[in-house]
């Protein structure tokens, strides 16, 4: 370990001696500083919220990720380059310490670039909460700069899809599907099913019954929220629909009504409810009732949700800033693995390459469901180019598939709207990111360093 402690020094002492430390803490203090002043939101919590932890954050983390792996290829390609590297190894130092090393130095300097734009931006949240109307500022504190946790209704995917294929063979045995084919009259069961748990037709009612995961005991005292979602093919001169809600207790019945409320559809609402509703199991039981002429719809996936807190926002904060030091370390990995074989030019070139690749997963996403790159005759419906797509394609699936291992793990939008960012998602994003994708860029990294010939003899003749 000593030698790859004086590894990390070196790093950081190459850090400070370029200026490059302080030229990141002015640039990450000027995003986090300047951006609000800039950018006035609407004075609203949720404004408040987008302009000061998601453009703030999210600025932060572009440029963390830009200097990460421009100084990763520089601090490995240049020393070689410059022929520094070779001094070191002639000492009792092996490469693999050299390379780990390095690679250490990066994530503890990212570290403490993060700790100064997470102590930053929650001063700033602070200073700049005070200029909030008070109603604005009891939801910011409550809904937003919160820890909260979401229970859901029970998931029904699984009841829905043997429903259909129970359905499905039904109508097989009993020959009454005519010229259709399976795969559409499938599609079709299971649309009409899904209708039946999310369609509330005129003058109907709906009942949720949601385990919250915590008792009433625990939730005394806390916020209690219901965050809802609908929508309606119907048109409306006012553009919004009547809702009626009753809060009911399963345990002892007692119920709360709320007062009708007017909500446009298609947009996320959410309102306090009483926590003294679920019981000591940690249930609750939500009845809708659609006083309107038009049915409406609520999505099985965002249709229906509580949040409850479960912490405050500075340990959320940190947590969601462990899971951004993750991303920093695996494009430290990258940038290494690169320049472990390549120049500096060449290694910064193809570090952000990739980067660039995986900022365009949706393009990819296409890609990959549609099963070409070239695209298809707009005439015959063909494939351009059966080739290109037979390899590409693959190629494109795989990186993909490695592309969402990383991006769901995304604190932003979590720390933006007062979800919490759990421990578990902390500790998963540390296994899946550091451990098993850094691990496997390092050891090619190592790999690939250890069989580099740094200082090639001159035989003159």
């Amino acid at each position: 370990m000593q030698q790859i402690a004086a590894i990390i020094g070196l790093t950081w002492k190459a850090a400070f001696r370029y200026r490059l430390f302080w030229v990141i803490v002015t640039l990450l203090l000027g995003a986090v500083v300047g951006l609000p002043l800039l950018i006035k939101h609407d004075g609203t919590a949720e404004g408040f919220a987008q302009i000061l932890i998601t453009y703030t954050l999210g600025s932060v983390t572009a440029l963390l990720g830009l200097c990460t792996l421009w100084l990763a290829c520089g601090t490995l390609a240049r020393d070689i380059e410059e022929c520094q590297l070779q001094m070191v190894l002639v000492k009792p130092v092996a490469r693999w310490q050299v390379w780990l090393g390095k690679w250490l130095g990066l994530v503890t300097l990212n570290a403490a670039l993060l700790a100064v734009a997470g102590a930053s931006i929650y001063c700033v949240i602070e200073w700049r909460a005070r200029g909030l109307a008070p109603d604005q500022l009891f939801t910011l504190r409550n809904q937003v700069l919160a820890a909260r946790d979401s229970a859901k209704p029970e998931n029904v995917d699984q009841a829905i899809e043997t429903e259909t294929r129970r359905r499905l063979q039904e109508l097989i045995s009993q020959q009454k599907l005519g010229g259709s084919k399976p795969e559409a009259v499938a599609d079709s069961i299971r649309d009409e099913l899904k209708n039946e748990v999310q369609l509330v037709g005129p003058d109907g009612f709906h009942p949720w019954l949601i385990h919250v995961g915590a008792s009433r005991g625990q939730l005394k005292g806390q916020p209690l929220y219901l965050r809802v979602k609908f929508n309606t093919s119907a048109a409306n001169a006012s553009g919004t629909f009547y809702a009626d809600w009753l809060v009911r207790n399963p345990e002892t019945g007692d119920a709360w009504p709320h007062e009708q409320m007017s909500l446009a559809p298609d947009t996320v609402h959410e309102f306090a409810v009483p926590a003294d509703y679920v019981d000591d199991k940690g249930d609750i039981l939500i009845y809708f009732h659609n006083p309107n002429k038009a049915s409406m719809l609520f999505p099985l996936a965002d249709g229906m949700e509580v949040l409850y807190r479960v912490g405050g926002f500075a340990p959320n904060l940190a947590r969601g800033l462990g899971i951004i030091l993750c991303w920093m370390a695996l494009l430290a990995a990258l940038g290494l693995a690169a320049a472990s074989f390549l120049s500096f030019p060449v290694a910064a070139f193809c570090s952000l390459a990739i980067l660039t690749m995986g900022l365009s997963s949706g393009t990819l996403s296409n890609v990959v469901s549609e099963g070409t790159v070239m695209g298809t005759n707009p005439e015959t419906g063909a494939k351009t180019s059966q080739t290109v797509d037979n390899v590409m394609v693959p190629v494109f699936r795989a990186i993909l598939h490695v592309i969402n291992v990383v991006q769901q793990f995304s604190p932003v939008d979590s720390l933006s709207t007062g979800r919490n960012v759990s421990w578990k998602e902390l500790g998963l994003a540390t296994a899946e990111i550091v451990l098993l994708l850094g691990g496997i860029l390092g050891i090619f990294g190592i790999f690939v360093f250890h069989r580099r010939e740094l200082a090639a003899v001159a035989v003159t003749h």
